[in-house]
């Protein structure tokens, strides 16, 4: 991937991490060229995140490319909310996965979710913001920040993947607490989602990407 792609603050954060945190040290070196990729439409990046929930990495992505067979890798909101939600549930999806994707379509033909705006909002705003939609919580949001908004220092505390790499790698396999990882990521800050990202592509041969 051309560092071209990667947000501004990537390479300087990943200096700053290297020097604040030693697992980091060991780790970044080993894809320091990699990261975040531009970001898709805003609708898609909400849609693949809503998938992802309480998923496998494999089930979203067999769902993506059952949803992007059909509709497209870069389906117009207003082609999915005419839909029914048994339209999605034909091509694999679970009920309520269907609904939520449904309802997050019609917010963005309404205007509801208006991305001038969104951008123009703290971290914090943005979550509360889109948690105000139906089958959207504080961990799709969070991916919403990471994925489409690329902001620095988001840390997704209710990630397994994150809890499973902070284990693996600062606590030696043992299980951890959101406490225990915040405590960890206390010296990542302001670049916990570069953090994040290093931790995912260590546990796997793909980063996560929505």
């Amino acid at each position: 991937m051309s560092s071209l792609a990667l947000p501004k603050y990537w390479q300087v954060a990943q200096t700053q991490l290297m020097k604040s945190d030693r697992i980091l040290r060991r780790i970044i070196p080993l894809h320091g060229n990699q990261g975040l990729t531009v970001a898709e439409p805003p609708f898609v990046t909400l849609v693949r995140a809503i998938m992802a929930q309480q998923a496998s990495r494999q089930t979203a992505l067999s769902q993506w490319q059952r949803f992007s067979a059909c509709y497209g890798e870069h389906p117009s909101p207003q082609k999915i909310a005419i839909l029914s939600d048994d339209c999605l549930r034909q091509i694999g999806l679970p009920k309520r996965k269907a609904e939520y994707i449904i309802e997050v379509s019609t917010h963005f033909v309404n205007g509801h979710i208006n991305m001038d705006h969104l951008s123009s909002l703290d971290d914090e705003q943005v979550i509360q913001s889109l948690c105000e939609i139906r089958g959207v919580g504080r961990w799709t949001a969070e991916m919403f920040l990471i994925f489409n908004l690329r902001r620095a220092d988001v840390l997704p505390l209710d990630d397994a993947a994150l809890l499973k790499a902070i284990s693996k790698h600062y606590f030696s396999g043992e299980p951890v607490s959101r406490f225990e990882a915040r405590e960890v990521a206390q010296a990542w800050a302001p670049w916990c989602t570069v953090a994040t990202w290093h931790l995912w592509r260590s546990l796997n041969a793909v980063a996560v990407h929505y």
